[in-house]
């Protein structure tokens, strides 16, 4: 299937980045692809709480989801919107970091809330405390999309290899982690982390990324949208501007890594150790 990555730089107002994401699609769509993924929280980034509660919605009345939903039954094609963040019934008013898959005539085909919060100090200016804002999901997810199985995963997500063995382990032959990565953990991990999926599991890795300065917010990304096959071979890496890549997501590059290097057959269960000193 012809995929594509989209590489977006968006700002603290949703109705603009819709326009910039909707302009990526649909060249893309143009060149004929007929699977399209956006980075994580598509519709806004704002550190700004006010701003937050000025411009976001719920899942129902959100309309980033809407015109996506729409560009999808348009042209018949699966999006994968990264992630929106989204307002909820939270008792605290935090707010959902939800991934949709949109099938072809526009429906949803599966939800994903992020599970893993970037609740990290990295070094000076570089701390986050993501379940401050957003409330964490519990719930791993597999999709079907044809004949592809697609394990879903945001940001974070990717540092926690036990999620993708259980991704795997209930079929996925993709796994996807849409991100808004900080540039300094991304210059240090962000290749590493995303080969390394993609080997132990013998699946590709699809990592559509937010990059550079985001008006309004203060914040920066890292960029680099990555494509990683089966075995371990970066297929695409879209650098540091907003932008789109192209490429043939070939099943049977799974099948022939899986044949070469049977890790789920050879995996085994064991016994684990108890922390010293216990």
């Amino acid at each position: 299937m012809k995929t594509a990555l989209l590489q977006l730089s968006v700002s603290d107002d949703p109705e603009q980045n819709l326009q910039e994401t909707r302009r990526f699609l649909r060249i893309a769509v143009s060149e004929g692809a007929r699977f399209i993924l956006t980075p994580e929280v598509t519709n806004c980034i704002t550190t700004d709480p006010a701003q937050r509660a000025r411009v976001l919605h719920t899942e129902a009345a959100d309309p980033t989801l809407a015109a996506l939903q729409a560009e999808a039954r348009t042209h018949g094609i699966w999006v994968l919107i990264g992630s929106l963040a989204l307002k909820t019934e939270d008792a605290d008013g935090r707010l959902a970091n939800r991934q949709f898959l949109i099938a072809p005539d526009g429906t949803i085909a599966a939800r994903y809330d992020k599970i893993h919060m970037f609740d990290v100090a990295i070094g000076p200016g570089e701390n986050y405390q993501e379940s401050a804002t957003y409330k964490a999901g519990t719930q791993a997810v597999v999709a079907r999309m044809g004949d592809c199985t697609l394990g879903l995963g945001v940001c974070y997500d990717m540092r926690f290899a036990h999620l993708a063995s259980a991704l795997v382990t209930a079929g996925a032959q993709v796994l996807l982690y849409p991100s808004a990565f900080s540039p300094v953990t991304g210059a240090a991990h962000w290749h590493s982390l995303l080969r390394a999926r993609a080997i132990e599991a013998g699946a590709w890795v699809l990592a559509p990324a937010q990059v550079g300065h985001h008006a309004g917010s203060g914040r920066r990304t890292y960029g680099h949208s990555l494509v990683v096959d089966p075995w371990g071979t970066v297929i695409c890496d879209l650098g540091a501007v907003p932008g789109y890549g192209i490429f043939d997501l070939e099943l049977a590059a799974v099948d022939d890594a899986r044949r070469r290097i049977p890790v789920l057959q050879n995996k085994r269960q064991f016994d684990v150790p108890s922390p010293l000193g216990s």
